[in-house]
């Protein structure tokens, strides 16, 4: 079958992958001039397996009001006359309650377990040059009420499959030592030693490079943009681009952000909205300084992921609308949290800032499968901050789906 699969970030390129794999003649189209130059290229490095519960958790809707009014805050909201800001606003605070969270973190934990077997597979098969590395990762707490409230969920994260262990202050210090300059933060942390750490770019680089070669025969249109998709019958027929018409006999949608404007003409209004982050990647110039284990902080909502020399510093999750632009106030906070965090891991003077934008759905959970009233237009949006987490098994659901097979893993809750 002819696929084309639209986009050429860390969500697409598996789906590229998976797809072609499956003997699928398959086409990648992307406005930029190569792979992962938007929301993929810089993230947080950190593949966070079994830490997939929502940030619409049910002590948010209480923490909001600090949170907006705390210009230091990890959440930022920017009001805009964006029906569709307001929309999402509001389906979001409706998902933060206990019920729905227990829920979406069970379905994605099916998902990302999955996902890490193949991301796995694809790194080791195809000889993958990322960074990889079973990192583990610790969450470390400041906040007394807020770490035993995590310690709580061991049992019932056990019970999912997730492998966890509650560390005392003096724990996380032996377990990590460069977290020495926040000891007198730290409550405790939990730490789940199956998760990994790679660099995303790099990953989408290694899977163009085998889809490219072997006999995979992966084509690849950069710098073409999709301006329409074509649809005749109940059925897409192609896309139409600026330098013509590509015909299809079926279409993975996988833009990210970008996916609602090319949907909405369709009829198709997933609930999708960005969530903007920045990140820097450090050079290592101090390796003991540097932590080895991926760490987040639970309350600055801030994570570190080594990656081969460098350390990448990701955060912040702001409701701004479409803008990538950098805000100097955001960057110079998450130096600022950084640097207090490892001090002497490097000097400071390189920082290779970066920001993007996630596509969120409200509940968390991706967007996977047939559109509504067109089956033949795969949807594969919306995995907010758990993009190359799960990438490689949406990618494996929407294969199959396309495929007519059944999916390994439950629809409920993914489907369009």
């Amino acid at each position: 079958m002819k696929v084309l699969v639209l986009g050429a970030g860390v969500t697409g390129l598996a789906a590229a992958y998976l797809l072609a794999r499956d003997g699928h003649a398959v086409t990648v189209l992307d406005r930029r001039s190569g792979v992962a130059l938007e929301s993929s290229h810089a993230n947080g490095g950190q593949l966070s397996y079994s830490y997939v519960a929502p940030l619409a958790g049910p002590g948010v809707v209480g923490k909001l009001p600090g949170w907006l009014l705390d210009r230091d805050s990890p959440v930022r909201f920017r009001p805009r006359l964006d029906p569709a800001q307001w929309a999402w606003g509001a389906r979001f605070l409706s998902a933060c309650n206990a019920e729905t969270a227990d829920r979406t973190t069970r379905r994605l934990l099916r998902l990302s377990f999955l996902s890490r077997d193949l991301t796995r597979a694809a790194i080791a098969e195809e000889a993958i040059d990322c960074a990889f590395r079973h990192a583990g990762k610790l969450v470390v707490h400041s906040d007394p009420a807020g770490f035993d409230a995590a310690r709580r969920l061991l049992d019932y994260q056990r019970s999912l499959g997730s492998e966890q262990e509650a560390l005392s202050r003096e724990e996380c210090l032996s377990a990590e030592p460069s977290l020495a300059g926040i000891a007198h933060r730290l409550t405790g942390g939990i730490l789940t030693r199956g998760e990994d750490a790679a660099e995303c770019r790099l990953f989408c680089a290694g899977l163009e490079a085998a889809m490219r070669g072997g006999n995979l025969g992966v084509a690849f249109r950069f710098g073409t943009e999709v301006r329409q998709i074509l649809a005749v019958g109940g059925r897409v027929i192609g896309v139409q681009t600026g330098a013509g018409v590509e015909e299809a006999e079926a279409v993975v949608m996988a833009m990210g952000a970008g996916s609602t404007r090319l949907l909405a003409p369709l009829g198709l209004r997933p609930p999708l909205y960005p969530l903007k982050g920045y990140s820097l990647t450090l050079p290592i110039l101090a390796d003991g300084a540097a932590p080895r284990i991926s760490v987040t902080d639970f309350a600055r909502k801030v994570v570190y992921a080594r990656l081969g020399g460098g350390l990448r510093v990701a955060g912040m999750a702001d409701l701004v609308g479409y803008d990538t632009g950098f805000d100097l106030s955001r960057l110079d906070l998450l130096v600022r949290q950084a640097r207090e965090a490892f001090p002497e891991a490097t000097d400071w003077r390189t920082l290779n800032p970066w920001a993007g934008l996630r596509p969120a759905t409200p509940t968390g959970l991706p967007v996977l499968g047939p559109a509504p009233g067109l089956p033949n237009l795969h949807l594969n949006i919306g995995h907010g901050a758990l993009g190359f987490t799960l990438a490689m098994g949406s990618a494996r659901v929407v294969a199959d789906l396309l495929a007519g097979r059944a999916p390994p893993i439950p629809m409920e809750g993914f489907a369009a």
